[in-house]
């Protein structure tokens, strides 16, 4: 067994190619008989004012064979420092920042190059960019604006709120559950932006959340558990139940409510097609599912946008602009609600919610004939 070797394992910033969406924070651990030969603590994108401050304190290291091949033999490595630089036993400390003159995306490794050889530390770091007042930011480079797009959407929810809760008030005989079920959804979506805004905000200029990133979490499941409702909602003719009678609902009879809006009745789509030309209720029937439809292809098309095209904007965008992609996803969001909110919007003749006195007489006269046949 040897005591710190000359072989001992180097901190490096290693430059990587891959940009992804990451959350700097001052953080701090401890590592006990550890044998990883690289250990990731932080990855962080810099500017030409980019620092990286280091505090290793109580090391232990215990080996048994030299190395053979090591990472840090790599010409993409930076080596900061090694354990050589630490201070004599017992303390065996080290602590030290340093400027970074490339701006870049870096990641900061622990390696190890010694096989077997197990490193106990505890070890604090803090990654930053300085602001032209000198004071420092804890965001890496491209997710430095995210505390002002955050909060600008959650206004923009606020007075989507507004507007929402006006026209349920100026529409008071056309608002079902369904529609205060939707102001509710708008509401959990200002907080949850809200939220986020305060944890990125308090993570840009602290280094650590505070807990707004707890609130932050319960408020993003709240959302998704209050979007998901009112969608399968909709599509399974939940928000029908204050204007039509239990046997009534011939518009959304064709979605299977197991699976929500997921699978829609063409069959009686193209039986309504056949006998609109003739019969004005199927006609009216007929629009009903029509605008179903609509909104089914919106909803994938929503679904995929923010699955599909925000991961592509993270995966290929430089990390200055990693903040381009939760713009991409909070826009489409947006523009979701906005079209979903207009399609069931409060109106006296909105066709997906209101049946005429024309239709509910017919569909009670087909009610009784079909009564009469059985």
């Amino acid at each position: 067994m040897t005591k710190l070797p000359l072989f001992a394992p180097l901190f490096v910033a290693v430059l990587v190619a891959l940009v992804s969406l990451t959350a700097a924070e001052i953080k701090s651990l401890t590592i006990s008989s550890d044998t990883r030969p690289m250990i990731l603590f932080e990855k962080f994108g810099f500017t030409h004012t980019g620092h990286v401050t280091i505090r290793v304190s109580s090391v232990s290291v215990t080996s048994k064979q030299t190395p053979q091949l090591c990472v840090l033999e790599s010409r993409y490595i930076t080596p900061l420092f090694d354990f050589r630089s630490l201070s004599p036993p017992p303390k065996s400390t080290f602590n030290q920042s340093y400027p970074v003159s490339a701006p870049n995306e870096y990641s900061l490794f622990f390696a190890n190059c010694a096989p077997d050889t197990t490193v106990s530390m505890d070890v604090h770091t803090e990654v930053y960019n300085l602001d032209p007042d000198g004071s420092r930011d804890y965001l890496s480079a491209g997710l430095t604006h995210l505390p002002s797009l955050f909060f600008v959407f959650s206004l923009a929810y606020l007075v989507f709120l507004g507007v929402w809760i006006y026209l349920c008030y100026t529409h008071k005989l056309s608002v079902h559950r369904i529609h205060i079920l939707m102001a509710g959804l708008l509401l959990t979506k200002a907080l949850n932006l809200i939220c986020a805004a305060e944890d990125k905000h308090y993570v840009k200029v602290t280094g650590t959340a505070h807990g707004w990133d707890v609130l932050f979490y319960i408020f993003q499941f709240l959302r998704v558990v209050l979007l998901f409702t009112v969608i399968v909602l909709i599509g399974t003719g939940w928000s029908f139940e204050a204007i039509l009678a239990r046997k009534g609902k011939e518009g959304v009879d064709d979605c299977d409510p197991s699976s929500g809006f997921g699978q829609l009745g063409f069959r009686r789509d193209r039986s309504l097609r056949e006998t609109s030309k003739t019969d004005g209720k199927a006609a009216r029937n007929l629009a009903k599912l029509t605008l179903f439809r609509q909104f089914y292809i919106v909803v994938i098309g929503y679904l995929y946008f923010t699955r599909i095209v925000v991961f592509a904007l993270k995966t290929i965008a430089a990390y200055k602009y990693q903040w381009v992609s939760n713009a991409a996803e909070e826009t489409a969001s947006l523009v979701f609600y906005m079209v979903m909110f207009y399609m069931f919007r409060p109106v006296e003749r909105n066709e997906y919610l209101i049946l005429d006195d024309e239709e509910e007489e017919a569909a009670e006269m087909a009610l009784r004939d079909e009564e009469f046949e059985l």
